[in-house]
């Protein structure tokens, strides 16, 4: 009650105080204009205005606690109106201060759906951060050698295009066990796992109580096979997404018709459901592509309860000249990666607007692809990468966001690809991990 009474005094006070502030500065004006002023002298009138100026100085950091909870009325409102008007700046800030909060954060929120919808490739992140290299399986150096030899006579981490032969190119053939099996009694830290499976973009950040193999690699991701209604969806954000060779005007040959591969190979060689959506959100700009396809997705996950896996296919975009590609079984094949939202920014903490509440299952459905990726075909997914927004990955706990290959791909490369991804899914998703 005091507190409250002592706040009034001070208003009153301040509301005093400015008055003579405003009397003095009238007056002085007042005598510029009369002839009867100026033999009152002008030491007198610089003494004046020098009081006004400095009242006014002194009086402006504490305007703000006119800002009081209780609604000013009458004659005191009138009264403050006057005297803010004198000072445009502070009136204007006055005025929309209320409402600033909420301006500030419609604009915040178009700026991270804006950032959202344009920023998941990586063509401008350092190539260190973002290739497989000897550390990124935790397996002893001359054991990976002969690992990646036996999968490709080219380093994988040089990504150069491999010239192949088409007619002697050689079907795709499922390997009978893995080349390596990660022996996860060794106790792998999470300086361990962060060093070995991903690489986190410098907006970001994540804490070992995410990742840790607890949390990654001991949820269940299997679901049912061969049944009536869809049991994973398909879908591209980005469906203008072509490679090097792509036709104009025939979406076979973008990240479409690579979704479309994907899907048929899981559907007939692994038994699963698989609605492909081709719907496309980015034809006129990729700015709000996430938020565009957002509601269709909604709305597809209604119509289809059954549903259980969610996989937004995407290609990345690198600098010219550099490819993403390696031999794998005589083939050229397209490498990969696999994309994770965090909704959570270094600078501002969560993002509120982005909320995803199967942060923790999408990491460990990216965790285990990267798994048995590297333990069947090491070399051909790069590592886990890890980025501020959400990306639609909240609508389900099963969502993956997968960047097949590059621009600078051939759309072969990408369909090639798709055969031991589609192998690597179907793992996981049958608990073979």
């Amino acid at each position: 009650m005091f507190a409250k009474i002592n706040k009034k005094i001070l208003r009153w006070s301040i509301i005093l105080l400015l008055t003579a502030t405003l009397f003095c500065t009238i007056k002085v004006g007042w005598e510029h204009r009369n002839p009867k002023s100026e033999t009152a002298g002008n030491l007198k009138i610089l003494i004046r205005s020098a009081f006004s100026r400095q009242m006014s100085i002194s009086l402006m950091p504490l305007l703000s606690f006119l800002d009081d909870d209780d609604a000013a009325s009458g004659l005191t409102a009138s009264l403050e109106t006057a005297l803010l008007k004198q000072m445009p700046l502070y009136y204007y800030s006055e005025r929309i201060s209320v409402k600033s909060p909420e301006v500030e954060d419609a604009l915040t929120k178009d700026m991270l759906i804006r950032q959202e919808g344009m920023d998941e490739d990586t063509k401008n992140i350092p190539e260190s951060e973002l290739d497989y290299n000897d550390s990124a399986m935790h397996i002893e150096e001359s054991m990976l050698q002969a690992l990646l030899e036996e999968n490709s006579p080219q380093d994988p981490t040089i990504d150069t295009e491999t010239e192949q032969d088409s007619d002697t190119a050689s079907s795709f053939v499922v390997p009978d066990y893995p080349a390596y099996t990660y022996d996860w009694s060794e106790g792998f830290t999470y300086n361990d796992l962060l060093t070995n499976f991903y690489a986190i973009d410098s907006t970001t950040d994540i804490t070992d109580k995410t990742v840790n193999l607890e949390n990654l690699l001991n949820r269940k991701m299997t679901i049912d096979r061969y049944t009536d209604e869809p049991k994973i969806l398909i879908y591209h954000t980005h469906s203008q997404e072509a490679f090097a060779d792509s036709i104009p005007g025939d979406p076979a040959t973008t990240i479409v018709g690579a979704g479309e591969r994907l899907a048929s190979i899981l559907r007939d060689q692994y038994g699963f459901n698989v609605l492909h959506h081709t719907g496309e959100y980015d034809v006129e700009s990729r700015d709000y592509a996430y938020s565009n396809a957002l509601p269709a997705i909604e709305q597809l996950l209604a119509d289809h309860p059954s549903i259980e896996v969610v996989i937004d296919l995407h290609r990345d975009a690198m600098t010219d000249g550099k490819k993403l590609v390696m031999n794998l079984q005589g083939r050229p094949t397209a490498r990969f990666m696999f994309f994770n939202g965090l909704s959570y920014t270094k600078r501002t903490g969560n993002i509120d607007y982005l909320e995803n509440p199967y942060i923790d299952e999408n990491l460990a459905f990216s965790f285990q692809e990267q798994v048995v990726a590297n333990e069947y075909y090491p070399g051909l997914a790069r590592k886990i990468y890890l980025k501020a927004y959400r990306y639609n990955m909240h609508v389900k706990p099963k969502t993956t966001l997968i960047e097949l290959g590059a621009q600078t791909n051939t759309v072969e490369e990408i369909m090639n690809a798709c055969d031991p991804l589609a192998h690597i899914i179907a793992t996981v998703l049958s608990g073979n991990v």
